[in-house]
């Protein structure tokens, strides 16, 4: 299914499968797509999946979705602004915990952590820093409700926190995986040394389909990771034959390999190659003119 023939409309319910249904949030934006999608997982006894942005319309949709029964699990796939802020308005008014991998910092690698105590800030969706789960779940835990079980998957790279969500021969892949778009992956937020290891992973497990945070189901997931693993491989492949000219800044880089890109977009492909240039770091293959930063001035080291 395209996401233009996605039948998705924000505050209505939509049945995906017996079981499973959909309900779009009302925050459309070039970082969200058509809107966070909010998964209704059971028939009798419900887990709300991503429950979505600080919103009173999408809380009553949900209730209204939710139609009386119970709810036992809210279940968050990572703190982003637009996923996880209604999590404990809908679990005041269901009783449910609220289960995630941790707060909004759980789950950064050692060198995006001290990115942010260098001062970097992060870019694009935004954190969740009142963040606070009821229940941890960790790599390998199964989540069992009535009639369904989730298994965790630890995912981080679009963020830390980040969990993919096993269930039957589907997986919700939160914001790892999108087929509208690739996920954003901004440090000290994303990480993409963890992004590509979390797309390798999911290649590994065998998917019928793949329910995104955001647009349409993804039912050629394994093609779909393949193509976001190789397009950012790719990208690597162009940083590392810019820097073979020599040492390069990050806006160097982008000046040199985004040649049709309006200058305007410049700062948030900046924060791509500054990912990508991270992970070249971490695996020694590129070196650094003084501290790791985006201002700093990079070379490779073959």
């Amino acid at each position: 299914m395209s996401d233009s023939e996605f039948p998705a409309k924000a505050g209505q319910l939509t049945m995906l499968e017996p079981d499973l249904g959909l309900v779009l949030a009302p925050n459309p934006s070039p970082m969200t797509g058509p809107g966070t999608n909010t998964y209704l997982l059971g028939r009798e006894s419900i887990a709300v999946i991503d429950p979505g942005p600080a919103s009173d319309a999408h809380l009553a949709a949900l209730i209204t979705a939710i139609d009386g029964r119970p709810v036992s699990h809210i279940v968050v796939t990572h703190s982003h602004l637009d996923h996880s802020p209604l999590a404990k308005p809908l679990s005041d008014h269901t009783g449910a915990p609220v289960i995630a991998f941790g707060d909004t910092y759980a789950g950064r690698s050692a060198v995006m952590t001290a990115l942010a105590k260098d001062g970097m800030a992060g870019g694009g969706e935004g954190l969740d820093l009142d963040f606070a789960p009821d229940q941890l779940v960790k790599d390998g835990d199964v989540i069992k409700g009535q009639g369904w079980d989730l298994s965790v998957i630890h995912t981080p790279g679009h963020l830390g926190n980040h969990i993919a969500l096993g269930w039957n021969d589907a997986i919700f892949v939160g914001d790892l995986v999108m087929g509208w778009s690739t996920s954003l992956v901004s440090p000290p937020d994303g990480d993409m040394t963890d992004f590509l290891a979390s797309c390798a992973r999911l290649r590994e497990i065998p998917a019928r389909v793949h329910y995104s945070g955001h647009g349409a189901p993804i039912t050629a997931p394994h093609a779909r990771l393949t193509e976001l693993i190789n397009h950012r491989e790719s990208r690597t492949a162009q940083i590392l034959a810019t820097l073979q000219d020599g040492p390069h800044s990050v806006s160097q880089i982008v000046t040199a390999i985004y040649t049709d890109l309006h200058p305007r977009l410049h700062v948030i492909a900046g924060r791509n190659v500054f990912a990508h240039l991270v992970d070249l770091y971490v695996q020694n293959k590129v070196s650094v003119d003084g501290r790791l930063h985006p201002e700093a001035v990079f070379s490779r080291t073959d």
